[in-house]
């Protein structure tokens, strides 16, 4: 399992794996409580934990604490080639600082280290939206096992978020492009709806105390069910 402290500000909680031969033995159970014991030694006193919990292991985990802020959807569908807005571009060194702004503004934690590395995994991109020098969102692609996955999403509105996940399905034509959308803003909800994305699964965002006060509708796909 994983456990991410941030700043010891916020903590999250992402993969939790056991072998299936060792399972139904009560060392998921020890290895889940022990993950969110340690984490919160390694947070100040009063941070909350987040995590994306499946719908099966919801019950387990508001045994643990958690309780579910709000339900995230998976939705997929194929890239294709498309006209991209002239306000896209590639994100670029000089672009960091108003990135990470941007980023703290949604996520609602510093976190630089964690995105500087992560808009640089290979077979990557990360595209801006940019409106007469002002940055109104950005968005990264990147690589899986299978396809691609979308996230972070963040943007102003839907209109710059629409353009950003053209860039997205234009940058991988014909490969599998999943993004995992918050149902609380509908309008990210109605973006993949309306470019006929495909349910795969769902989680909910569930918080070990007081969840963080964030701008859900400029959240159009998370950045991972992994690290938050």
């Amino acid at each position: 399992g994983s456990l991410v402290s941030y700043n010891k500000e916020f903590g999250f909680m992402g993969f939790f794996i056991v072998k299936p031969e060792f399972r139904l033995k009560g060392i998921g159970r020890k290895l889940w409580f022990l993950r969110r014991d340690t984490l919160r030694s390694r947070l100040n006193k009063g941070a909350s934990i987040g995590m994306d919990g499946v719908v099966p292991m919801q019950p387990f985990y508001r045994k643990g604490g958690f309780e579910i802020a709000f339900r995230d959807e998976r939705h997929e569908r194929l890239g294709e080639t498309l006209q991209v807005d002239v306000s896209i571009s590639p994100v670029n060194d000089p672009d960091m600082e108003a990135i990470m702004a941007y980023d703290l503004e949604c996520f609602g934690f510093v976190r630089p280290g964690f995105l500087k590395r992560w808009l640089d995994l290979p077979a990557s991109r990360a595209f801006k939206y940019t409106d007469k020098g002002q940055l109104r969102g950005f968005v990264m692609i990147r690589k899986a096992v299978r396809g691609y996955r979308v996230g972070p999403l963040f943007a102003d509105n839907a209109t710059v978020a629409e353009e950003l996940y053209r860039a997205c399905l234009n940058s991988v034509p014909g490969e599998f492009v999943c993004i995992d959308v918050p149902v609380t803003n509908e309008e990210a909800v109605s973006l993949v709806k309306r470019y006929n994305g495909s349910y795969v699964f769902e989680c909910a965002r569930m918080y070990y105390g007081k969840a963080p006060e964030i701008p859900v509708h400029k959240i159009f796909g998370l950045t991972t069910f992994e690290v938050g």
